[in-house]
């Protein structure tokens, strides 16, 4: 028998130094998993059940973003203490069906992560919170260095998630039982990281903030975006204002056509067939098709549709044509402020690093603090006015009208404040030497 004292050369070591961590048990459903609701019978049962449950309920949503055209929810899963989790099929249910879920859902707070994401599709099926506790959001205030949910349930729960159906095309129908649990993982501790995050929040200090920003959030509606079309991948590659009008049309004509078969617009043409088309003007399909990227079903599906955009763009008079660019309502650029005002450019280069040392020392990231956009809007033209008082009234209320929160204003104003009263001056440049 070898002696163990003694071990060979090349033996491996047995205790290395860098050994793995053991992997953190995966997150399991506790009640197993439900059938998904699907019928007026079951919804019932579902609202039954969660009506008899307490406190706030854990909601989400799955949408098949880059699949269809439009962004409605395919799946809602819902669970609550004293209940157990729900998964409704919404397309099974004409909207004043669910109107009995919104009702029980109606007088509770919601649980969400992410919430903006999931709000507008839950609204589109007529369900709407009544207050909010945003997981997600809470963590950014708190300084989580990382906020998906994945990394919540490790950090709080102690269990690792599995993401390989985040992706998935939830349209799908029967959905396969691997995509149902997957769902309804998603909502298993949601209601725990909530009051785990809610604690956390009130020692910080930071709990009248986290229900500004939910409110904020709650209340927030999307703006349309102008010139959707202007964000064509590869636009900056199209010259003149008749080309530019050819993306437009054939966006708009692909949007259409996606529209009305409820896909996604890039699986009609790609960005990249837009512009080539916009910059080449073929006049026919036999030219169209000679591009690149013409040769797929849906480009030549469609090609007489592409054909026609084409010729509208090209009947265009010259006063209908769109401009280069969209004029901004914002400030420059910050890198071309000290050409175009050097005190501008002193107050933003005063705010910038002392809003920084704030983020630092509260463990909230700028953005969070108050976005990049506000400030930059409010030291490009600052209220004007005549003692700090005043000042501060003034500023307070022009980012108010900006959207800020009260915990922003009160935090990052006296540094705005600041900034425009006493500019730091600009470094002066280092000379220049010749040798």
């Amino acid at each position: 028998m070898p002696d163990p004292t003694h071990a060979t050369p090349d033996a491996p070591d047995e205790t290395p130094d860098t050994a793995e961590e053991p992997q953190l048990p995966l997150l399991e459903l506790a009640d197993g998993l439900p059938a998904p609701v699907e019928s007026v019978a079951a919804l019932a049962e579902a609202v039954a059940d969660l009506t008899a449950g307490t406190g706030p309920i854990a909601v989400d949503a799955e949408r098949a973003s880059g699949y269809r055209w439009s962004a409605r929810a395919y799946l809602v899963q819902l669970r609550r203490a004293g209940s157990t989790t729900w998964l409704v099929d919404p397309i099974a249910f004409e909207t004043a069906e669910l109107a009995p879920l919104q009702q029980v859902m109606g007088e509770a707070e919601w649980v969400l992560h992410a919430a903006s994401q999931d709000l507008p599709c839950l609204r589109e099926i007529g369900l709407e919170p009544p207050s909010l506790f945003d997981t997600e959001l809470a963590a950014r205030l708190l300084g989580y260095p990382r906020v998906g949910l994945a990394a919540l349930v490790e950090a709080l729960c102690e269990r690792r998630m599995r993401k390989e159906h985040s992706a998935a095309d939830w349209s799908t129908r029967p959905l396969p039982e691997s995509w149902l649990e997957y769902a309804a993982l998603d909502v298993e501790v949601l209601v725990e990281i909530r009051h785990r995050l809610a604690a956390e929040l009130e020692e910080a200090g930071k709990a009248q903030w986290a229900q500004e920003e939910f409110a904020h959030t709650l209340a927030h509606r999307p703006v349309p975006r102008t010139d959707p079309w202007r964000r064509t991948s590869g636009m900056h590659k199209v010259r003149g204002r008749r080309s530019i009008a050819a993306v437009r049309e054939l966006w708009e004509e692909r949007n259409a056509i996606a529209q009305e078969r409820d896909v996604t617009p890039g699986r009609i043409i790609p960005d990249a067939s837009i512009v080539a088309a916009a910059t080449a003007m073929p006049a026919d399909r036999g030219s169209l098709r000679a591009l690149r990227g013409f040769h797929g079903r849906g480009a030549d599906r469609y090609a007489n549709r592409w054909v026609a955009a084409l010729q509208r763009a090209r009947d265009l008079p010259e006063s209908d044509l769109p401009p280069t660019s969209l004029r901004s309502d914002g400030p420059p650029p910050p890198r071309a402020w000290s050409d175009r005002d050097p005190e501008a450019a002193a107050r933003l280069a005063t705010a910038r690093p002392a809003i920084a040392a704030l983020g630092e020392d509260l463990s909230v990231p700028v953005e969070n603090l108050m976005t990049p956009d506000v400030v930059r809007r409010t030291l490009w033209q600052p209220p004007s006015a005549g003692t700090e008082a005043d000042l501060d009234a003034a500023l307070a209320e022009q980012l108010a009208a900006r959207d800020a929160r009260p915990w922003q204003i009160a935090l990052v104003g006296p540094i705005l404040r600041e900034a425009i009263l006493r500019p730091a001056p600009p470094e002066p440049e280092e000379p220049t030497t010749t040798e």
